[in-house]
């Protein structure tokens, strides 16, 4: 079980270690965001189990991590079809 902390927990740092350097394409910050969602899921889950409780909050969280991504794919196709391009730096955020 506390493998399973450890390895949740350095997934976790290491999503948001990527997250913080991939901040040149959007595609990657996404990318990064759903490993950090993922490593909150097994961080979760080996909680549960631990105490053993029931699984239904699992389930929310992956329709909502699901949601998340969805809306993350159409902000990335909208800027795709905008600037052409999924640079940051391209990106006119303040109008």
């Amino acid at each position: 079980m506390m493998i399973l902390v450890g390895a949740s927990l350095f997934m976790y740092f290491m999503g948001l270690f990527s997250f913080c350097l991939g901040r040149k394409h959007l595609l990657l910050m996404l990318l990064s965001l759903e490993f950090v969602v993922v490593a909150l899921f097994l961080m979760l889950y080996s909680y549960l189990c631990f105490y053993d409780w029931e699984f239904y909050f699992l389930m929310i969280f992956l329709t909502m991590s699901v949601c998340e991504g969805a809306l993350g794919l159409s902000v990335l196709v909208l800027l795709m079809r905008t600037y052409g391009n999924n640079y940051m730096i391209s990106f006119n955020l303040l109008w």
